[in-house]
């Protein structure tokens, strides 16, 4: 996810411990040494992972106080923050200690070398990742090229989200949701791809359902999948700056199909965004395209905070502390650490997902593949030609 218009926090105290243990008793979290004082952290949200994230980590300045006395969280538009830290860097004066991100930010702060390299310089301070991870979590990891680590992961989507009481005729391939489209302008809409996590999803995962040549080159595979757009596109009348305003839109009315993701359709709803009675359909050759967000620290921070964030990070992945990713469906599943189960989260997640969540994602989640989005200088690339040949025809 991307936009965190809509997110969620209060949660329930958990136990705050950072020991993990294999069953063999060997542990597989690292042992950091100590600062000699205790520092201040600034975390950077991009993605609206701290709805997931934020609990867990003021557990850790509870836990831990003679290691960070204060956390400090602030928020950013993804577009705008690799050129800020940029500027900061360049100047050597870097105030942002950790970044919590999308494959977004992640791939763009890889392309313009802004990470530090976590993996494999820093792989004894860490986890044993592929000990600990979920399957697709572990191979969301492979995408940060060692310069990031999952902290939360969820097969995401796409998927479309619609007013049932508006849409009669609920489309079931690409060709119909098409014609739905131009039969019905200006009804349907997606977000900005570089600021959504479904807009971005949405564009990862048409070559996939339209059969282009190379799902993985958005440069030279992906033919249908432009044509698409741009035809889709005459049937749009624009595409916000995040999700949010989709949700809205569709909430009150003045859109009737918008692109969404397993979380994106959870949570409004629980908040009351977009009404309970709200549908999802996938379209006929749909396979997950799997989301995640990742703990990025910026080159320039400073030695003693770099073992502080390093020793967080075992802490965020941890079982007990994982168990706040569940949220309210935010990131839907969303822990990325095995043997994490709805049963350990808070109650008023257990009771949100319960009365929110959908029993058929459990077997959409079953019966279709989960792809990895694209590598980072190809969604670059992706997002770029996006914006020049899809996005510039509209104000976005």
């Amino acid at each position: 996810m991307i936009d965190h218009g809509i997110s969620r926090r209060g949660f329930l105290a958990a136990s705050a411990g950072t020991a993990g243990l294999l069953a063999t008793g060997r542990p597989v979290f690292a042992a950091l040494p100590k600062p000699a004082s205790p520092v201040t952290l600034n975390v950077v949200d991009v993605a609206g992972n701290l709805a997931l994230t934020q609990k867990a980590i003021e557990n850790y300045r509870k836990a831990k106080p003679d290691w960070a006395s204060r956390i400090v969280f602030s928020k950013a538009p993804a577009p705008e923050l690799p050129g800020k830290l940029k500027a900061q860097q360049d100047a050597n004066r870097v105030d942002i200690d950790l970044v919590l991100t999308g494959t977004d930010v992640l791939s763009a702060g890889i392309d313009q070398k802004l990470w530090v390299n976590l993996l494999p310089d820093r792989a004894g301070d860490l986890p044993k990742l592929s000990d600990i991870y979920l399957e697709p979590a572990a191979r969301m990891q492979g995408l940060a090229e060692g310069q990031g680590v999952v902290v939360t992961y969820y097969p995401s989507g796409p998927l479309f989200e619609y007013a049932p009481e508006r849409v009669k005729q609920v489309p079931k391939t690409a060709a119909e949701l098409l014609a739905w489209a131009k039969a019905n302008p200006k009804r349907f809409a997606y977000a900005r791809p570089a600021n959504s996590g479904p807009g971005r999803t949405f564009l990862m995962g048409l070559p996939y359902i339209l059969g282009d040549k190379d799902p993985k080159d958005p440069v030279n595979g992906w033919e249908k999948t432009w044509a698409y757009l741009r035809e889709l596109g005459e049937t749009i009348e624009a595409y916000p700056g995040g999700t949010t305003p989709t949700m809205k839109a569709l909430g009150e009315g003045s859109l009737d199909i918008i692109v969404s993701t397993t979380g994106w359709d959870i949570n409004p709803r629980v908040l009351g965004v977009v009404p309970k009675s709200a549908e999802v359909f996938a379209v006929e050759n749909f396979r997950w395209v799997a989301d995640a967000h990742y703990m990025c620290i910026p080159k320039g921070v400073s030695a003693e905070k770099l073992a502080v964030l390093l020793d967080l990070m075992n802490h965020l992945l941890t079982p007990a502390q994982q168990a706040y990713t569940y949220d309210e469906g935010y990131f839907y599943p969303g822990p990325a650490v095995k043997g994490v189960t709805l049963a350990m989260a808070p109650k008023e997640s257990q009771d949100a997902i319960a009365e929110f969540g959908r029993p058929t994602y459990d077997k959409l989640i079953a019966d279709h593949p989960i792809e990895l989005p694209l590598a980072a200088d190809k969604l670059v690339q992706a997002f770029r030609r996006w914006d020049e040949e899809i996005g510039a025809r509209k104000g976005k």
